[in-house]
């Protein structure tokens, strides 16, 4: 979706949606997970045949599950530093409250069906965060109360065993473990294509590693939060072109105005 501006030669190409913070803290989750996966469904479907040969590559049972707990523990890592990072962000007063589930979500489900479905011509005007990726942030704060929180007491069980009965514990080794499949079957056949494998990221997108998006993908994306930026750049002045470092000022870094935006 194109969006209309009265200077469209000033406006950037790309445009920042996540910082370094960010992006840093995606890398931990995402590599992480995939590890978890791989040595989490070895240790629960033991008895398949491919079970036996991913503990061989990983050495054995015992070196499988230290995997498996090092990367659990590395994801709790990643998770506190994320919500430091939203601290700091918050006394900053830079810290946004986009990612809530608002009224607009549910209005967004509906133009979405109406639009799959035929029953409208116009696609839904998705803000700086779509439903879908809204889902996708919240589960992960369910996924680790549940999962990473009946983790740490199956890591530790005679501390387990000292504060809770025996058949809690028989409950979190069922809900890690199911719900562990649930996230991975959900991970790899719904945000994977939502985000990569759908025809309009395939073969996959970038935004996880550079933290940009084009002017092209945010207007078909995000087209309010798109049009907001430009009604921004149109009040107060567009951001000024983009110099190498060691360049004169009235030497173009780039041939069309790439510069960045970043939402606070």
């Amino acid at each position: 979706m194109e969006v209309k501006t009265a200077n469209p030669e000033k406006v950037p190409r790309e445009f920042q949606r996540f910082d370094i913070h960010q992006r840093i803290q995606h890398i931990i989750m995402f590599s992480t997970f995939i590890m978890l996966s791989i040595t989490g469904l070895a240790i629960k479907f033991w008895k398949v045949a491919l079970a036996p040969k991913v503990m061989v590559f990983f050495g054995g049972f015992d070196n499988l599950f230290m995997v498996h707990v090092i990367s659990g523990w590395t994801m709790v890592a990643g998770c506190i530093y994320h919500l430091i990072w939203m601290a700091v962000r918050a006394c900053q007063r830079k810290l946004g409250w986009a990612i809530l589930p608002g009224p607009k979500d549910i209005k967004d489900v509906v133009d979405t069906l109406n639009f799959y479905t035929g029953r409208s011509d116009q696609p839904p005007r998705y803000d700086r965060y779509s439903y879908k990726e809204k889902f996708d942030y919240w589960a992960v704060f369910w996924g680790m109360f549940v999962i990473g929180g009946s983790g740490v007491f199956m890591t530790f069980p005679e501390w387990g065993m000292a504060l809770f009965p025996r058949w809690i514990l028989d409950i979190w080794q069922v809900g890690h473990s199911d719900e562990a499949v649930l996230a991975i079957v959900f991970i790899f056949a719904i945000h994977f294509y939502n985000v990569h494998f759908c025809p309009d990221f395939f073969p996959g997108s970038m935004v996880w590693w550079t933290g940009r998006m084009s002017k092209k993908v945010m207007g078909h994306e995000h087209p309010a939060e798109l049009d907001r930026i430009l009604k921004d750049y149109e009040k107060n002045g567009y951001p000024p072109e983009p110099y190498a470092p060691g360049q004169s000022k009235g030497t173009p870094r780039y041939k069309d105005t790439e510069v960045v935006y970043i939402e606070e």
